[in-house]
């Protein structure tokens, strides 16, 4: 009898386990993320970071083309955010003393790249437009670190395309071609600068200066013109104050006046 039970204990286990082991899902196996590197000089229009469409990025590009049918304009500026920032209320004292004479245009859009700008370009946004002069300032927003950062010679070479593109857009512009402005290490959300943040920012500027060197090169003294005004931005111990770039990359009202400042002599001389 106790045999017989125990053959059947055995067996009801045996039906049991499979049943108990169904139960129990399998742990999903862990997703697999790729994270590549675009190519700096392609078009490329900007995305989420689930791939999908950016709309501000889009929603900007279609305002810009519509000013470029609303009216003509006389002076041109293409770049990411430190370009836009002109647009701030606060600034427009300065973009109408210095530029509201060239029936100006500000083309910068936050967070662009220069493939992002590749894209705007040949998507429309020069079309049917005839500045005289167009200023350029971009690459800072390529100096990430890798995967996604790009190397000294992609940003040069990026740049050295988007210039090009312009003169075979608009062949009668002039380009004032700016040095990427200088960074310097961020506070973190506690307010401290730390140790990662400083390295960070010396990579960055490693890179940033290095760019600059090449993209001096493009000056042909005559379509292209090359100027740094980063000076106007460095304190004598060699950092940037907190007073002109609260956030070590973006000017503030002061910076944007230091930047028309050091900045006139050059256009207005283009400008004639």
């Amino acid at each position: 009898m106790k045999k017989t039970r125990s053959v059947l204990s055995a067996l009801l286990l045996a039906a049991l386990l499979p049943l108990a082991f169904a139960q129990t899902p399998a742990p999903a196996p862990a997703p697999v993320t790729s994270i590549k590197k675009v190519d700096a000089s392609a078009a490329i229009a900007k995305t989420m970071p689930d791939g999908s469409p950016n709309a501000p990025f889009h929603k900007s590009h279609e305002a810009f083309l519509a000013r470029g049918k609303a009216g003509p304009v006389g002076l041109l500026f293409i770049g990411d955010s430190i370009t836009a920032g002109w647009a701030s209320t606060a600034r427009t004292h300065i973009w109408e003393s210095y530029y509201g004479q060239y029936q100006p245009a500000n083309f910068g859009i936050g967070g662009d790249q220069t493939q992002h700008v590749i894209w705007r370009i040949e998507n429309g946004e020069l079309a049917g437009l005839t500045p005289k002069v167009t200023v350029l300032m971009l690459g800072t927003n390529n100096t990430g670190a890798a995967p996604t950062g790009h190397t000294i010679a992609e940003i040069a070479a990026a740049d050295k395309k988007i210039v090009e593109l312009i003169r075979a857009k608009i062949p009668g512009t002039k380009i004032l071609l700016l040095a990427i402005f200088p960074r310097g290490a961020r506070k973190n959300p506690q307010g401290i600068i730390t140790d990662s943040a400083i390295t960070d920012a010396a990579r960055r500027t490693e890179i940033i200066n290095a760019v600059n060197v090449e993209l001096a090169k493009l000056d042909d003294g005559v379509n292209v013109r090359y100027l740094d005004i980063n000076a106007s931005f460095v304190g004598q111990d060699g950092k940037i104050p907190f007073a002109l770039m609260p956030d070590q990359l973006h000017p503030n009202t002061a910076g944007y006046q230091l930047w028309a400042d050091a900045m006139k002599p050059r256009l207005t001389e283009m400008m004639k």
